[in-house]
Parts: structure tokens; C-alpha cells; sequence
């Protein structure tokens, strides 16, 4: 009888096993499951929320300020004046004070307002910045997941090529042993079995390190193998014409480096208003104890104006420096609108490359196939030679392994292309 304790590490292995090991995946639940656990994408959505929290900080500036003050004052001695040869104390010794007030600027040329278009724009590069990281990642799953296909694709070709090996060298076995023969030939096939192995066993590496890849940008335990829908990642990149060059809206990079320009012009903006004095009002209600005096507690009101008159340079330097990092955004604006186009193009024409690649493989698996079985019955007839069926099996893995990595390609650039022009 199986006891608790047998049944429960029965059934903890069960659920790793479920784990490591689980059922179809589609693309489209990668790319959600990347969204919500990828590590990179966590970290960045803190940025965007520190950017947003900037916009209330610096809308803070549109309400007074209001602050207290208090405390309790202990002296050597009470101050005192002296009249007509007397001294007379006109505070107390120890005493208690404390004071209310409210300051508000009433116009500053601008530099408020424009310290929040700043801080808006940048939370909203900040956003665009996010959007584009997202679309990063998407793309790098969908690379990985068509990686994972391909190499799939290659473990099947490679195991067909295995099993044509093995098939030759029972062949060229039997042969020699009926003298026909000479051992080179068996020799050359154990050489290529033996190379046959080695290729399946590198293919299979390569799928299980894109797998680790796959499951890091999804969040999955790094041990998680499932089933792959090939048909419906296809039909979700689908068909993408290429639209306009000229029409880049769409692109995330380009949304957050122009909201880096608009914050580089208000940037401007502010410095130059430094220049310019700041008008004020304050309201206050101060109080010292101090039975001495009539008047302990003194409200006052003020209007003013404050201007600086010299700190070093600092507000020219600042101003200098706005105009130069405005110069920068727009030079960077310009060179990743180049990048970009230059993206399009090479993906486009990637794409382009890959469908004519995929029609002539396709042909050309056919014609391999039909050589391989020709110089098989040659060489089983005694008509023709060892290398020659090793080099036709050679030929039909080649071209097997070109139309996958066409195929695959097509996608991945199709891909390419969607991300280039932001509508991945």
C-alpha cells in the first residue's frame, strides 16, 4: 500500500513534470505573457511612473506655499534698552515664538508654465520610451518563438538525414561483406553517421538555448518546454505591405524623442525667463511671547517683486546649455528618422529576398529528393559509387535546411518590417 508521504512526492513530481513540459503555445500568448512578466519591461514601467509624478511636482508651483515655523528660545540674558541712564528690558528672557505664512507668485514671465510643458513632455517620452521597449521585446519573442520552428524543422531534416545514413552504411555493410566493396566505403559511412549525429545533436542545443531565451522574455520557468503552433504564429504576423517612408507616426522611438525636443523647447523657454524678476505676495501671522509689549502676535501683507542681480553666470550657462541639448534632440530626431527608414528598406527587401528564396527551395527539395533515390538504386545496382549517395544525401539536407531558414526568415522579416514602421 503506497503510504502519504509516497503519494504527495508522487504528485509534486507530476506538477513539475506538467510544468517543464506543457501543452500548445501560440505566438499571440507569448507576446502576453512577455508583456506581463518580462524583467525588463518591469523595471522600465517605474520610469514612466517617476516621469508622471514629475507633472505634479512641478504643478505643485500654482498654489501658495504655506509653512509654519515654532519654537522656544532660551537667552543669557533678556535684551534691554537704555533711556536716560536706565535700563529698561524690552523682552523677556525665555520666551516662545512661532510663525504662518503663505507665499504665491503672481507672474513670472512664463517660467512656471513652462516647467510643466517640460516635465509633461518628458513623462510622455517616458511613455513612448516604454511603448518602444515593448515593441523591442515583442519582437524578440516573436524571433525566438520562429527560432524554436526552425530549429524544429532542422531537427526533422537532420534525423531524416541520420536515418538515410544508417540506411547507406547497412547497405554498404552488406556489400562488403559480399566483397563487392571495398571497407572505404564503409568506412566513409561511418564518418558521415557519425557527423550526422553531431549536427542533430548541435541543432538540438541550439533549440534548447533559444527555449531558455523564450521562456527569460516570458517570464516562464527557464526548464518550460510546450508545443508551438506553427500555423497560427504565421497567420498572426501575416502579410504587411510597405506603406509610405515618409509616414513614420507610428514609431514609438520617434513619438519619445519628440517629446524630448518639446521638452528641450520649454527647457528654453524657462532659461530665458530667468532673466526676467518674479512678482510675489506673502501673507504672514508671526507671534512672540513677550508680555513686555503691546503687540505680540503681528499679521502683515506684502506685495513685492524679486529680481537676481548676479549668481556667477549660472542662469547664462543654463540657458546656453537648453539651447545645446535642443540642438542635440534635434540632430538625434533627424538621425532616427534616417535609422529608421533605413530599417524599412533593409526589411522590406529582406522579406522580399526570403519569398523568392522559399520558391526555389521548394524545387529544389523535389529535384534533391529525386537524385538522392537515384544514386541509391545506382549504387545498390553497383553502378555507382558511395560518394556519391553521401553527396546527394548532403545535397537534400543542405536544401531542407535552406527552405527552413527561408521560410522562417520570410517571417521574422515580415516582422522586421511591422516593428520598423510601428505597428507591431
Amino acid at each position: 500500500m503506497i503510504s502519504h508521504r509516497t503519494k504527495i512526492i508522487l504528485l509534486v513530481l507530476v506538477i513539475n513534470a506538467t510544468r517543464a513540459w506543457g501543452g500548445t503555445l501560440t505566438l499571440q500568448e507569448c507576446l502576453e505573457l512577455a508583456r506581463k512578466n518580462n524583467p525588463a519591461l518591469k523595471s522600465s514601467a517605474w520610469d514612466t511612473r517617476i516621469a508622471e509624478n514629475g507633472i505634479g511636482l512641478a504643478s505643485a508651483t500654482k498654489y501658495p506655499r504655506l509653512d509654519f515655523k515654532a519654537g522656544y528660545t532660551v537667552q543669557q540674558a533678556p535684551q534691554a534698552v537704555i533711556i536716560s541712564g536706565m535700563k529698561a528690558e524690552t523682552q523677556e528672557p525665555d520666551y516662545a515664538s512661532g510663525s504662518l505664512s503663505a507665499y504665491y507668485t503672481i507672474y513670472d514671465f512664463g517660467r512656471r508654465e513652462a516647467k510643466i510643458q517640460q516635465v509633461t513632455a518628458l513623462a510622455d517620452s517616458s511613455r513612448s520610451r516604454f511603448d518602444a521597449l515593448k515593441a523591442d521585446t515583442s519582437m524578440q519573442v516573436i524571433e525566438a518563438y520562429f527560432g524554436i520552428l526552425e530549429a524544429e524543422r532542422l531537427i526533422t531534416a537532420a534525423a531524416e538525414a541520420l536515418k538515410q545514413v544508417e540506411q547507406h552504411k547497412l547497405v554498404a555493410q552488406a556489400l562488403f561483406e559480399e566483397g563487392v566493396v571495398t571497407r572505404n566505403d564503409l568506412l566513409q559511412a561511418e564518418v558521415k553517421l557519425a557527423a550526422a549525429r553531431q549536427n542533430l545533436l548541435t541543432i538540438r542545443n541550439r533549440r534548447d538555448n533559444i527555449w531558455f531565451q523564450l521562456n527569460y522574455l516570458t517570464g516562464a520557468d527557464q526548464q518550460f518546454k510546450g508545443k508551438l503552433d506553427e500555423k497560427s504564429a504565421m497567420a498572426a504576423i501575416g502579410e504587411v505591405q510597405q506603406e509610405s517612408a515618409g509616414d513614420l507616426v507610428n514609431r514609438a522611438e520617434l513619438k519619445a524623442i519628440r517629446s524630448s525636443v518639446e521638452a528641450s523647447e520649454a527647457a528654453v523657454k524657462e532659461s530665458r525667463s530667468n532673466y526676467y524678476p518674479e512678482l510675489f505676495t506673502q501673507l504672514s501671522l508671526d507671534y512672540v511671547q513677550n508680555r513686555r509689549v503691546n503687540e505680540q502676535a503681528i499679521m502683515s501683507a506684502m506685495i513685492g517683486i524679486k529680481f537676481n542681480l548676479f549668481e556667477g553666470f549660472a542662469t547664462t550657462s543654463a540657458r546656453e546649455r537648453a539651447v545645446l541639448s535642443q540642438s542635440r534632440h534635434l540632430d538625434v530626431l533627424r538621425q532616427t528618422e534616417a535609422q529608421i527608414r533605413l530599417e524599412i528598406a533593409t526589411a522590406n527587401n529582406d522579406m522580399q529576398v526570403a519569398g523568392e528564396r522559399i520558391t526555389e527551395t521548394e524545387t529544389a527539395i523535389r529535384q534533391g529528393e529525386e537524385n538522392l533515390r537515384i544514386n541509391n538504386e545506382r549504387y545498390q545496382e553497383r553502378a555507382g559509387t558511395a560518394t556519391e549517395v553521401l553527396d546527394a544525401q548532403t545535397l537534400l539536407t543542405q536544401t531542407k535546411s535552406d527552405y527552413y531558414h527561408a521560410l522562417f526568415d520570410y517571417q521574422v522579416a515580415s516582422a522586421r518590417l511591422k516593428r520598423a514602421m510601428g505597428i507591431l
